[in-house]
């Protein structure tokens, strides 16, 4: 029996899962590819971290919370779902956002929807979590409890939304008379691709590979940060932890997290004028050309491949660098 976790409900359920016929035939008709659209939702141009925030945000408020602070880069898709959720749940939400400081579309999106913003000076991590525990410390000594939230929400509480997603996709493609063969998701903080394993572990047998395109760290970084999480969700939902299928592509990251490579431009270029479906340039974009990568190496060949829109949709419009 799966737990009963403390959860606000954010989400209208389930969020669309179709093929992608025009897809799929540019790259040969190969493989059978099916989009799973997380970026379809009620908040703020939506994305998978709403499903973290349900649990993330239930639990703060079952503990009384009165404000979340919580971090990430200006594009960061998590931040700017934070920010509305909190305005949905009357929870004041505070923004720590990586420097340099730099114009951002998304961060004037998070100031619209409420969310107060401190600005680091640099991307350093460690002045980020400072930063954090600095503004936290500040609002529980003027009186108000705090919740902090990890960097992208991806504690095990709030991959178990993850895990669940994992649940929602299999049911409906159990409705096509269909099940996946594979799942291509981007991965960088590692919470969504713990929580999908986790999920196809419980939904079927045998469970489609789940397989996470890095997209801002090392492949042995985010592999520690994977395989603990993995073993805590097994624990929470009493089975054995499938750490054998922690899969990571780093071909694709390039010079690094927020910055976007030819192959990832080209991608979101086949996505847009097949299907009409836009992708963000630095993230979800470099998951789709790892996705692309794998059909047109014949990797994925007679398969059916469910590819996991993630949102950030509002990156589209972030001045970022050139492709690496």
């Amino acid at each position: 029996m799966l737990p009963e976790l403390p959860r606000v409900e954010l989400l209208d359920r389930p969020t669309p899962l179709h093929r992608l016929p025009r897809l799929a035939a540019e790259l040969g008709g190969r493989a059978d590819i099916w989009i799973k659209r997380e970026d379809l939702g009620p908040l703020a141009f939506s994305g998978n971290k709403v499903r973290n925030l349900e649990f993330l945000l239930g639990a703060a408020l079952a503990e009384g919370a009165g404000a979340v602070v919580t971090s990430g880069r200006r594009w960061s898709n998590h931040c700017r779902l934070t920010a509305a959720a909190g305005s949905k749940l009357s929870l004041a939400v505070h923004l720590v956002i990586s420097g340099p400081p730099l114009p951002s579309p998304n961060l004037d999106l998070i100031q619209l929807l409420g969310g107060a913003i401190h600005q680091a000076a640099t991307d350093d991590r460690d002045e980020r979590e400072r930063l954090t525990h600095e503004i936290a410390s500040d609002l529980e000594r003027a009186g108000t409890r705090v919740t902090v939230i990890p960097v992208g929400g991806s504690s095990a509480a709030g991959a178990w939304g993850q895990v669940l997603a994992a649940l929602e996709v299999a049911e409906q493609l159990e409705g096509e008379s269909s099940a996946a063969d594979a799942i291509v998701l981007a991965s960088a903080t590692g919470g969504t691709q713990a929580g999908l394993l986790v999920g196809t572990h419980l939904a079927s047998s045998p469970a489609p590979r789940v397989i996470g395109v890095v997209a801002s760290q090392s492949s042995a970084a985010l592999r520690d940060a994977i395989e603990p999480k993995v073993a805590e969700l097994s624990g929470m939902a009493g089975i054995e932890p499938p750490l054998d299928r922690v899969e990571l592509d780093d071909r694709q990251l390039g010079s690094g997290y927020g910055i976007p490579t030819a192959a990832s431009q080209a991608a979101a270029r086949l996505l847009a004028r097949s299907e009409g479906i836009l992708v963000d340039p630095v993230y979800t974009a470099k998951a789709l050309a790892g996705l692309i990568d794998l059909v047109r190496s014949g990797e994925l060949d007679g398969r059916r491949v469910v590819f996991w829109h993630g949102g950030g949709m509002p990156s589209l419009f972030e001045a970022t660098q050139r492709p690496a």
